[in-house]
């Protein structure tokens, strides 16, 4: 047995995760600007829908301006954090501060199931002892909790523990040249104050036909990178049903597989398209076509995109630098990301 102390080096009770303070492929923080230049003034005072929610940095800024917010993400950890910084629901500042001291009297396991299946993999022995036994903790707690402490508690332990990972910034491998070193610091996340957003975990295409918005931002995956694998120890650490694992990668069965990262994908789009009851469209896309990865290739074309959107109404595109996610291994000159508007 060991305890948590000599991996919890850094709790920090004052400086708090915001919701951009993540790693993740296709972000949208440095395109958030441009994405609501491009909406009209006359509908920033409706309905605001975020079909592929992702970090949710995109609605985040949505909430400031719209009286409704929808945001929906496949992945159970995106949830997680939507309803962590502005779902519904009460909270209490000193439940949150009390479980930060509880968890000093801690102590885990070298045989504990997240110590096994990630220890010296994407984490130090003693990083993922201290990970894996605050998510039990936040589980056994949970009947105390109420629903948002428990989102805010786990989305705090995902921001916290992404930040300990031995990877560049997903979950398809780990640096093993890397030194295995503890670094886990577990901080809070700072939840919205005042608005709240209707959170989904749905299928976007199936959600388009029962949801009606002023303003529909679709952002959908670009390639064959499935996000559910990329980030699926993330995901793991959310559901917590401790599933076999395989692969050096420790990866668990495949699940919420999206058709926007095969060959199907312009299919999907352009169902999802036709299906949107909405005044505006907004989509954001990159050209991605000439990268030397088969699977960093887009999966959509930007002429498709724009022919699918004239069969809704009258299209403007814009096109603007913005840096490209890099794994270290590849390099995409004259990268572009670009904003289609759709007047329905």
């Amino acid at each position: 047995m060991s305890d948590f102390t000599s991996a919890m080096s850094d709790i920090v009770l004052n400086r708090r995760y915001t919701i951009e303070n993540r790693r993740y492929i296709g972000s949208k923080v440095r395109l958030v600007p441009n994405i609501f230049a491009a909406i009209p003034e006359e509908l920033k005072s409706g309905h605001f829908l975020d079909i592929f929610g992702g970090t949710g940095v995109v609605s985040a800024q949505a909430l400031q301006i719209f009286k409704r917010v929808t945001i929906n993400d496949h992945l159970y950890s995106n949830e997680i954090i939507y309803k962590a910084f502005f779902g519904k629901g009460r909270f209490s500042e000193t439940t949150l501060n009390r479980f930060i001291e509880e968890i000093h009297n801690l102590c885990y396991s070298e045989s504990h199931y997240f110590v096994r299946e990630f220890g010296n993999r994407y984490f130090s022995i003693a990083d993922a002892g201290t990970i894996g036994g605050i998510r039990d903790m936040i589980e056994m707690q949970r009947p105390k909790l109420t629903e948002r402490e428990y989102c805010i508690l786990l989305a705090s332990l995902i921001y916290s523990a992404d930040r300990s990972a031995r990877t560049v910034g997903h979950y398809e491998a780990f640096l093993r040249s890397a030194p295995v070193k503890n670094s886990f610091n577990f901080r809070l996340v700072k939840p919205f104050g005042g608005r709240h957003a209707d959170i989904y975990r749905e299928d976007a295409n199936s959600l388009a036909k029962q949801v009606s918005s002023d303003v529909a931002y679709i952002d959908p995956p670009y390639n064959s990178r499935q996000y559910s694998r990329f980030y699926h120890v993330l995901e793991t650490l959310t559901k917590w049903t401790k599933p076999k694992l395989s692969g050096v990668a420790r990866k668990p069965p495949t699940e919420n597989s999206s058709d926007y990262c095969k060959q199907a994908a312009p299919t999907a789009f352009a169902d999802l398209i036709s299906s949107l009851n909405t005044s505006l469209i907004v989509v954001s896309y990159n050209n991605t076509y000439e990268s030397k990865s088969g699977s960093s290739q887009n999966k959509i074309s930007l002429e498709f995109i724009q022919d699918t959107l004239k069969t809704r109404g009258r299209v403007k595109v814009k096109s603007f630098e913005i840096g490209h996610f890099n794994a270290g291994k590849s390099s995409l000159p004259n990268h572009r990301e670009y904003i289609f508007t759709c007047k329905v």
